[in-house]
């Protein structure tokens, strides 16, 4: 149900941002989410996704976090600082609709702070690798080695 963000996604729209970002609403620290999507980051080989209770499950999340440690990352869930965002050699938000959409920039408007994460707004190697290797299994191009996917005829 995402009915009690349509106002927070409509101010953020307004303002000419493409969605809203989501800190813990109980101490206002942690990352959340971006909008309906999950967030993820990428630094030192490491896929980073937030552990909270209030976050829906992804699948595409899930599905992320396996193709990364088969392409050799390391991955963690944990709760993420927001001031960990000036880290992030990469990081998205990831969903079914577009399996990964590219972050560039976050500002935390109460904060005065802007956190760049792409430069040119494109998505980072690893991003591209990990959205390449989901897609192709989706389509049947790639070997479905874990059983996602069901060919009916």
């Amino acid at each position: 149900n995402y009915a009690a963000s349509l106002a927070a996604n409509k101010m953020a729209h307004d303002a000419g941002y493409a969605s809203e970002f989501y800190l813990d609403a109980k101490e206002k620290k942690y990352i959340d989410e971006c909008g309906a999507a999950n967030f993820f980051g990428i630094k030192d080989g490491k896929y980073i996704t937030p552990k909270s209770s209030s976050i829906l499950p992804s699948i595409t999340n899930r599905s992320l976090q396996q193709l990364a440690k088969d392409l050799g990352m390391e991955v963690e869930v944990r709760p993420i600082p927001e001031e960990e965002l000036s880290t992030f050699e990469e990081a998205g938000a990831c969903g079914t609709a577009a399996v990964i959409s590219p972050i560039r920039k976050i500002d935390d408007l109460e904060n005065h702070k802007s956190y760049v994460i792409s430069k040119d707004g494109k998505p980072g190697p690893w991003s591209e690798k990990l959205y390449t290797h989901l897609r192709a299994i989706q389509y049947g191009t790639e070997p479905d080695v874990h059983g996602w996917t069901t060919v009916i005829e």
